[in-house]
């Protein structure tokens, strides 16, 4: 149970498509290969995911371009937007500048924020695909990142007025690409209201900086986030990391979330939960069962433990 200061503090509870990525959803992780692209077969398309959300508690979906089914269209987006509308459910984009696994999630931010606003988006949040030298540890606001940021802020400072005239909030990610120092360096740059950090709980590991450090660090100026666990161990093979429900991992939840209470500005309003399994063993109908159980587990530990979203909606 949370407590301390803020500790009824509200939030919305979301979930990113990825969590259910083997139905076809958000993105199809490692699946380029010898020059050809893959994906997972798209056995739950954004209609019927819409529909699951609200059976099961999710108020927000924070959604990729892979889940619009290559269809840009006005037509479509109004259609998503209505749909969203009629059932309650608040949508946030998800985009990528250059991922290394599914093109699909790629766009400029020029082409994201139209299409963010035309599905009546509340939040756009980008991972900026920033490439460090090796080895990676203790490269922080090192010059070969730093140009490439330097960059990204011009292309966000040039694209204001746009963010400006929808009202659109800005989150920039920690995608297993930036440190938190360089994520606030770049939100401190552009200096803007509609700017913000998007804190994925787990990504910080990637980059050999500690999860509660990442956390603190980035609280203040968080607009989103994408909230993780994982189980870290060792054994001969190596040291590992691998995402589990909810709760049943090694990352403090319930102490990240008293960070968040605490020192979180008010434009982060929602939670954004995110999953990913240790699948490779299992067939893809068993593991598209696991991600989803998985999911109902999340949302039961995060309602009636983290006291995120409203249960039994």
């Amino acid at each position: 149970m949370i407590t301390g200061k803020n500790a009824n503090r509200k939030f919305k509870l979301g979930m990113h498509t990825y969590t259910l990525h083997l139905s076809g959803l958000g993105e199809s992780w490692g699946f380029q290969s010898e020059g050809r692209t893959y994906e997972f077969e798209k056995v739950i398309n954004l209609d019927k995911l819409m529909d699951m959300c609200v059976e099961e508690g999710i108020e927000v979906i924070h959604m990729t371009l892979v889940d619009l089914d290559d269809d840009l269209s006005d037509e479509h987006l109004a259609a998503v937007k209505a749909k969203a509308e009629k059932l309650g459910l608040d949508l946030e984009l998800n985009i990528s500048f250059n991922a290394p696994s599914d093109p699909r999630v790629n766009c400029t931010i020029e082409d994201s924020l139209e299409i963010a606003h035309k599905l009546g988006c509340k939040l756009v949040k980008y991972s900026t695909d920033v490439e460090h030298p090796h080895p990676i540890s203790h490269s922080c606001m090192c010059p070969e990142a730093m140009e490439q940021m330097a960059k990204i802020v011009m292309d966000f400072k040039r694209n204001i007025p746009t963010i400006e005239k929808y009202n659109l909030k800005i989150a920039i990610e920690n995608h297993c690409d930036l440190f938190a120092d360089e994520v606030i360096w770049m939100v401190e740059q552009l200096n803007h209201p509609l700017i913000g950090a998007c804190c994925d709980t787990i990504n910080s590991l990637m980059l050999a900086e500690g999860i509660k450090e990442c956390i603190d660090k980035m609280a203040p100026y968080c607009y989103c986030v994408h909230f993780c666990d994982n189980r870290v161990f060792a054994d001969p093979d190596g040291t590992h990391s691998l995402g589990c429900a909810i709760g049943d991992g090694d990352v403090d939840v319930i102490e990240v979330m008293k960070i968040l209470r605490e020192k979180a500005p008010e434009e982060l309003d929602t939670i954004d939960l995110e999953i990913e399994l240790p699948l490779s063993g299992y067939t893809i109908e068993d593991g598209r069962k696991e991600e989803i159980d998985a999911m109902r587990k999340s949302i039961k530990y995060m309602h009636e433990v983290l006291d995120i979203g409203i249960k039994g909606r």
